[in-house]
């Protein structure tokens, strides 16, 4: 059953454990800034809890703008539905946007896999192959087919779950790849943990045939922190000279929620924008 209601921000809450990040950066200002122009233009989709509540199933940052742009009613499209189809539903309105984080594809592909698997789907996370489990044939659709990708890469997401939370950090920012971090989730978390101070003291990151050297050693119960740090003081064969400043003397200029992919990308930026300035100066020969 579905029925639209305005309905008490105070009312709505936040679906538990849900894998996207709201983020209060400039796209977000952009569409507080619409809705107090225009409003909702999209009514937030929710469920009914006990108690007169309502979990959100799409519209976190919709309902995050809304507050902020001081309304105190939303349009919400209450649809009755249980947790585990909630949890399919929350899943697909959200993984079709173009700035997803390896992070958020990783905790999404996860939650929908628990969620048909509670319904009766026999779900293998080492394969990312979801089937019935009356279906012998095992011709059900594979849970990536949706967004175009195949059980194998679905499974490489999940695998990211296994990582600590730096080092997923460090994944959504660009400076471990993909690949990479999919070797690296074999870890256990004290060889994180180990691997996350390497990076830091040391300001360097894995290639793939280094977390597969890793993952390896790690296997076979011989990966300690003198391990590590021999694997990753070796010079890499494509690695250039780099340039490196302490975050602390760059950090206070930006905002506080800018990453450090962000922070770098902006200063890439001002360094074109000087060069440009200075090249526009020099006389003319």
């Amino acid at each position: 059953m579905k029925n639209m209601q305005k309905l008490d921000v105070t009312k709505l809450k936040e679906f538990e454990n849900h894998p996207y990040k709201v983020k209060h950066d400039d796209e977000m200002e952009m569409l507080i800034e619409s809705i107090k122009e225009h409003g909702i233009l999209s009514p937030i989709i929710v469920r009914p809890l006990e108690n007169d509540e309502y979990e959100i199933i799409s519209g976190h940052r919709r309902l995050f703008a809304s507050k902020r742009a001081g309304l105190a009613e939303v349009p919400a499209l209450v649809i009755e539905m249980d947790r585990d189809n909630a949890a399919i539903a929350l899943v697909d309105s959200n993984l079709h946007r173009d700035n997803i984080s390896p992070s958020e594809k990783a905790f999404a592909y996860k939650l929908k896999m628990e969620a048909m698997s509670r319904q009766g789907h026999r779900t293998d996370l080492t394969s990312g192959q979801l089937v019935p489990k009356s279906d012998d044939n095992r011709t059900s659709a594979e849970i990536g087919e949706p967004y175009g990708e195949s059980y194998k890469t679905v499974q490489r997401y999940i695998r990211l779950t296994y990582l600590l939370p730096k080092l997923l950090e460090y994944v959504d920012e660009g400076r471990i790849a993909f690949t990479s971090a999919v070797e690296l989730s074999y870890l256990n978390d004290i060889e994180q943990q180990d691997l996350i101070q390497t990076i830091e003291s040391e300001d360097c990151t894995p290639s793939l045939s280094q977390a597969v050297r890793m993952k390896k050693l790690s296997q076979a119960g011989e990966l300690d922190d003198d391990k590590i740090l021999e694997i990753m003081s070796e010079e890499k064969a494509n690695q250039k000279e780099r340039i490196k400043i302490p975050t602390e003397r760059v950090r206070k200029f930006f905002p506080k929620n800018y990453t450090n992919s962000q922070i770098e990308d902006e200063i890439v930026k001002l360094c074109e924008a000087h060069y440009k300035r200075r090249q526009k100066q020099q006389p003319e020969r």
